[in-house]
């Protein structure tokens, strides 16, 4: 398989903070070791530089098959699996942060060299496999002149958008390939600045609420706590009126949530703050609790107080609440879903992960899937390379995973938002 239409940009620069890199110690799960802070004139910065897949394809465990579904997309974030077996990608880019310091230029040029230069596409394009040979021929576009749409929910008849300005909803019939009509817009979200300009989203279990999650305006307030005001956190909206309030606060940016079976509880993965080392802070898994304290900006991993951020307040470092499962620093999970028994003995329970990769490293990690696997509804051992090969021998990336979804057969669906594919992994059976 050849995607002709690649790019291949400029050579990434690093840029190195002037002190020296710490040995990778970056941990995994409840317990994480923490190195000391390292801060620079500059934070180290990298990005790989994209290449071509030519004849390859990402890797995947023995027993597992993966083919690209969609390719020529318009920058996919998103899928959500409709109950009929289509599936609709959200397509688009936001953000509107302009620059404060010269570090963020630069910074902003290197993320640049690890993005498509493919425009933005603001629409939901839908997927249909009609003969049901896993080929998905049919490929439409379900609602466009949307504003970078990422979450997506579908509560009965409705479907529910999260722009990075507002969630919207359309109504939905079982089968269509194009929206009815304009959505309706349920309740206005903060982007005013939108530095996290992603809006992740999903429903509860019985339908009635849609949470949330909103990043915040900075890395650590540079912008002041005014930029922040209904930021770093995870809303619960009224499905039906549009009415909200902050479920959860302190988390940097929650950009995937999902209901855990069973339980029904809430998890969210976090992307944690930068330029405090390649190996600090560790990005994480973790229940969203209703009432609770994540610890952004004051604090990190609980009560590890962030020096950099003016007032501090120890109050609200006491009340941080430790995240459940630490998945490395600078992995920027971007997808999150809950594994069902049709994925195989080995991935039956535990969560999928689609990782990035972040910017604030010389040496890249994340660009990949991994899966975390669960015991007794817990995350329980070290995460397992899913769908890997996305970074190249010599340094270069094919892709970058963003949402992940599982379909009722089992398939695990992973958005690419450098390929502009959507890529489908299906378990073989015990053959």
């Amino acid at each position: 398989m050849k995607f002709s239409h690649f790019f291949a940009a400029p050579l990434s620069i690093l840029l190195v903070a002037g002190v020296a890199r710490a040995q990778d110690s970056q941990k995994y799960g409840p317990n994480p070791d923490f190195p000391e802070p390292q801060r620079g004139l500059l934070p180290d910065m990298s990005v790989p530089e994209p290449a071509e897949w030519g004849d390859q394809l990402p890797t995947v465990p023995d027993g597992y098959t993966i083919t690209a579904i969609a390719t020529d997309l318009k920058v996919p974030r998103q899928t959500l699996v409709l109950p009929n077996g289509d599936i609709l990608v959200a397509e688009g880019s936001g953000g509107n942060a302009p620059p404060l310091k010269p570090k963020d230029f630069i910074a902003g040029y290197i993320k640049s060299q690890g993005t498509t230069s493919v425009e933005s596409g603001n629409r939901l394009t839908l997927l249909r496999d009609s003969d049901d040979d896993g080929s998905y021929e049919e490929q439409t576009v379900f609602a466009e002149n949307l504003n970078a749409p990422y979450g997506l929910a579908l509560v009965d008849n409705n479907l529910y958008v999260a722009n990075q300005d507002a969630v919207v909803r359309f109504d939905y019939e079982e089968g269509q390939t194009e929206a009815s009509g304009s959505p309706e817009i349920i309740t206005l979200l903060p982007s005013e600045i939108n530095h996290h300009w992603t809006k992740a989203m999903t429903a509860s279990a019985d339908g009635d609420y849609l949470y949330l999650g909103i990043g915040s305006n900075s890395n650590i307030t540079e912008r002041g706590m005014a930029a922040e005001v209904s930021r770093a956190e995870v809303w619960e909206i009224d499905a039906d009126t549009g009415m909200h309030r902050p479920y959860a606060t302190g988390l940097r940016n929650p950009t995937a949530l999902a209901i855990q079976p069973d339980t029904e509880r809430l998890w969210a993965v976090v992307n944690e703050r930068d330029e405090l080392g390649p190996d600090l802070v560790p990005d994480y898994l973790t229940t969203v609790q209703d009432g609770s304290f994540y610890g952004w900006p004051f604090s990190y991993w609980g009560q590890h107080v962030d020096p950099r951020v003016r007032p501090q307040n120890p109050e609200k470092v006491e009340s941080a609440v430790v995240p459940d499962y630490s998945l490395g620093s600078h992995v920027a999970p971007l997808g999150l879903a809950f594994s069902i028994p049709e994925m195989g003995d080995e991935f039956a329970e535990g969560v999928f992960i689609g990782e990035h990769g972040s910017w604030n490293r010389s040496d890249p990690v994340g660009y990949q899937v991994v899966f975390i696997p669960f015991r007794n509804g817990e995350p329980d051992g070290d995460p397992i390379d899913f769908v890997s090969g996305f970074l190249t021998e010599d340094g270069k990336t094919r892709g970058r995973p963003v949402g992940v979804t599982i379909d009722p057969e089992g398939a695990l669906i992973i958005a690419d938002d450098l390929t502009n594919a959507v890529w489908r992994v299906t378990y073989d059976g015990d053959e």
